[in-house]
């Protein structure tokens, strides 16, 4: 996980089958799946071959969002860079979000409609 500020540090896939979305991406690219431990959520951190950390994961959303498939850029305050991003065009579809441990997310839209999130985290 990219820890600098500006850095594409996550992606993040959501789908409501991500059993479906395991076979996929690990058969296409060789990632490697496992459940994170808040058994609160769906939620699988994928490895990808020649790292030893999660760079990304796959979430169960239960189909209460549409699919997606995201790049997370790590900034330094989650709702600064929202303002920011609106007034550049952006449009925020998913609020400033506590994750747990820290973790503040957002995910929004560029002006051409792409989605795309944020998030910030207390250093590791």
């Amino acid at each position: 996980m990219d820890k600098t500020i500006g850095g594409i540090g996550w992606i993040e896939i959501g789908t409501p089958e991500p059993e479906v979305a395991e076979r996929f991406y690990g058969g296409l690219f060789g990632w490697k799946f496992e459940r994170d431990g808040d058994e609160r959520v769906d939620y699988r951190e994928l490895t990808t071959p020649g790292t030893q950390r999660p760079s990304g994961g796959i979430l169960n959303h239960g189909g209460q969002a549409p699919n997606y498939a995201v790049f997370c850029v790590r900034v330094a305050d989650v709702p600064a860079t929202l303002k920011q991003a609106e007034s550049l065009g952006g449009t925020v579809i998913v609020p400033p979000t506590e994750g747990g441990n820290g973790l503040v997310f957002a995910h929004l839209t560029d002006p051409g409609g792409s989605q795309l999130a944020i998030y910030s985290a207390p250093n590791e």
